[in-house]
């Protein structure tokens, strides 16, 4: 049970780090100084999307981090 947990935490953590990648913004020269920093928008569509699901996939990889610890104890 503990090997499937942690496959599936690795599976969740690229997951993860790919969506946070791709939510990256300002990524340049301007974003180290400021940048677009100052102007509020608000998420739409494909944005809102991987928002959300950013915040679900932290969420499960977090309950499964807890179940490692549990059967692993």
């Amino acid at each position: 049970m503990a090997i499937s947990l942690q496959i599936i935490q690795i599976i969740l953590s690229v997951a993860l780090i790919t969506l946070v990648l791709l939510q990256a913004k300002g990524g340049g020269i301007g974003g180290i100084f400021g940048g677009d920093g100052g102007v509020y928008r608000t998420r739409r569509g494909l944005e809102k999307t991987m928002y959300q699901s950013t915040i679900g996939l932290a969420i499960i990889f977090f309950v499964t981090a807890l179940l490692i610890v549990t059967y692993a104890g």
